[in-house]
């Protein structure tokens, strides 16, 4: 702990230091919502719960205007899990992208880089967790020794953003404010991993955890905590209450700005500020502006129906184009504005052709480019953009997004424009020419080619776009058919090689910049369904799954590789465009449209909220780097 007038003077030298304040020594005030508690001696005054440098936001410089403590947000969601949002939207990072998509510290007070080998962490004196307990390099040292190499709790070992050619670096922890990571070899993605939406926690609230684990706990309290748990061992326990991401365990501590107040499975869940929470703002009030978040539990169905009726005042999941006209009718009476964001995604709707699929014929097919091209150029993306989006979306191929400065329009006309006849010649070309009395033409087995494109069944603008693509493909002798099926399911179709074809968004990052990881481009990850084997063969080291052997396939590794020992930006940028080119010429997955307004709801009582943004899972949490913890309601009252 450290006195008042310390923490004063503290945060005085930091409002003079630091580039993002207005004013100096701002008085810190008090949080109405935690005022009880600390009258009652239940909690400590604000100069002790923050840090000794806390992050001292100047929002005027942002413009945006200083807000006040205060009111509930309601919110929605459509599965149980999906409560891990808030680890999503509250976006409390040890570096995070700021409005601008640059790197800043966050949780960190600072960090060093050196030759992209060395990362030196540098800590906030005094920082706490939610519950108090000290924030230091000893939480980054539990995780690293008792966690992430610890074989009962983390079986394949550290995160693979770690390992550079197998190498796994060399972790120290000079004391309690520094944590350092080096490698022989660059590891440029590091930094990077650490701001994604959900990022690998390198640290961990180690006061808490030890009670769980086997070289902290005794046998006999560790084994009262398995019987009431009900789990048969010790890493099983431990593993259930440690859980940052999915952020459904109120016991745990957190460094997000509201933290989980609802246990169990619940219809409505509760998210109440952060006392010990390490931003406040330039007039010395503690971040979140926000007192409470309520989460509720809803049908998909129902998100849009009920953001009509004006039950949430801040809402784009579930939401999508075809939304807007029932949004922009119950605006006056539900007290709301419905603003268009951009969506950040490569692409609004994405075939992924599965070469890894376990159909030995299909799997030929779709390595054949041909075969992809036709596909491709068979699809009348106009008619889709006029249809489903009022021509506002951009019909094209995926490629990245007109924001990156890798943005070339060559690419994502690559294959993309309609024209049937040259998919029939394409098609002839891959010997597929023979056709059944229906016009269907005949697999080298002899089956009709029927294509079962399988989806998540969560956004009816896919089906009304894979009708249209029904027409577009019969009409040069393929026949699509559709089956929508649980996301889960159809993620382990698709992994196990039981699918066809998927589709889902394109590349989550449609913003990439030179300092970017190409590693999504490159068959690194079996979440990019067109290549599952090749990615999981990565991702497991080669214990499972296939190494890739298309040549372009392993292009794209190379390239990667390249990019990971670029030594400027110009050779990284040089990696980037030639990967894109590359999936430009091969159409690894098939992209309709891009850049689909994303309707947001916004209470006309919230304030800071962006006119316009970008809807992006990664680079940006979707809410998440618009900084919802600077989102407030007029006179406190949401």
């Amino acid at each position: 702990m450290f006195d008042a007038p310390r923490s004063l003077l503290a945060l005085a030298a930091t409002c003079m230091l630091a580039p993002l304040t207005a004013l100096a020594g701002p008085t810190l005030q008090e949080s109405e919502f935690w005022k009880a508690e600390v009258d009652l001696g239940h909690l400590p005054a604000i100069g002790d719960r923050l840090p000794e440098v806390p992050l001292v936001v100047d929002l005027e410089t942002k413009g945006r205007t200083l807000g006040v403590q205060g009111g509930t947000l309601n919110t929605m969601v459509t599965r149980s899990k999906d409560i891990r949002q808030m680890v999503v939207y509250g976006y409390a990072r040890l570096v995070g992208f700021n409005e601008n998509y640059e790197l800043v510290p966050d949780i960190l007070e600072s960090f060093e880089e050196e030759a992209n080998r060395k990362f030196t962490l540098r800590l906030r004196p005094g920082h706490k967790w939610s519950n108090g307990d000290a924030f230091t390099s000893a939480d980054f040292e539990y995780w690293w020794k008792h966690i992430a190499n610890n074989d009962q709790l983390t079986p394949t070992g550290p995160d693979d953003f770690l390992r550079i050619h197998g190498e796994l670096p060399q972790v120290s922890f000079p004391d309690a404010t520094t944590v350092v990571f080096e490698w022989s070899q660059p590891n440029p993605n590091f930094l990077q991993t650490l701001a994604q939406a959900v990022p690998p926690f390198i640290y961990r609230p180690s006061n808490y955890l030890k009670q769980f684990h086997q070289d902290f706990a005794s046998a006999a309290d560790l084994q009262g905590e398995i019987d009431y748990a009900r789990v048969k061992s010790w890493a099983a326990l431990h593993n259930k209450r440690d859980n940052m991401s999915k952020f459904d365990n109120p016991d745990l501590p957190t460094l997000q700005p509201w933290i989980n107040a609802t246990a169990g499975k619940k219809i409505r869940h509760q998210f109440v500020r952060n006392p010990y929470y390490h931003r406040i703002d330039s007039n010395g009030v503690q971040l979140p502006y926000i007192d409470t978040v309520e989460m509720e539990i809803v049908a998909g169905g129902l998100v849009a129906a009920k953001s009509n009726a004006g039950e949430a005042e801040l809402q784009a999941r579930g939401l999508d184009f075809r939304d807007i006209p029932i949004l922009r009718k119950g605006e006056a009476a539900g007290d709301y504005r419905t603003q268009l964001w951009s969506n950040g995604t490569a692409s609004q709707i994405a075939i992924y052709p599965n070469l890894n699929t376990a159909d030995p014929v299909w799997r030929d097919l779709f390595r054949d480019v041909r075969v992809r091209r036709a596909l491709s150029v068979a699809i009348n993306r106009a008619a889709i953009n006029k249809s489903l989006y009022f021509k506002l979306a951009k019909p094209g191929a995926m490629t990245v997004l007109e924001q990156s400065p890798f943005f070339d329009q060559s690419l994502r006309d690559a294959w993309a424009q309609y024209d049937p006849a040259m998919a029939n010649k394409l098609l002839d070309e891959a010997g597929l020419a023979e056709k059944d009395g229906y016009g269907i033409r005949k697999l080298p087995d002899g089956r009709p080619m029927e294509l079962v494109i399988e989806t998540a069944g969560e956004r009816q603008e896919v089906e009304n776009a894979l009708q249209i693509i029904t027409d577009d493909w019969r009409d040069v002798g393929v026949k699509l058919i559709m089956r929508p099926l649980d996301r889960d399911i159809m993620r382990n179709r698709v992994f196990s090689g039981s699918s066809m074809a998927s589709v889902w968004f394109g590349w989550d990052n449609g913003l990439p910049q030179s300092y970017t990881s190409p590693i999504y481009l490159a068959p690194t990850d079996q979440v990019f369904y067109s290549w599952p084997k090749w990615g999981q063969h990565y991702q497991t080291g080669g214990l499972a799954g296939e190494a890739p052997d298309l040549v372009p396939a392993m292009r794209l590794m190379e390239l990667l590789e390249e990019w990971n020992n670029a030594t400027d930006a110009n050779g990284r940028a040089a990696a980037w465009r030639e990967m894109l080119k590359i999936h430009a010429e091969n159409v690894f997955a098939i992209g309709i449209v891009a850049g689909a307004p994303q309707p947001v709801v916004v209470s006309h009582k919230l304030r800071n909220v962006p006119e316009k943004g970008i809807w992006a899972w990664d680079p940006g949490a979707h809410f998440g780097v618009h900084r919802p913890d600077e989102f407030y309601f007029e006179g406190g009252d949401g």
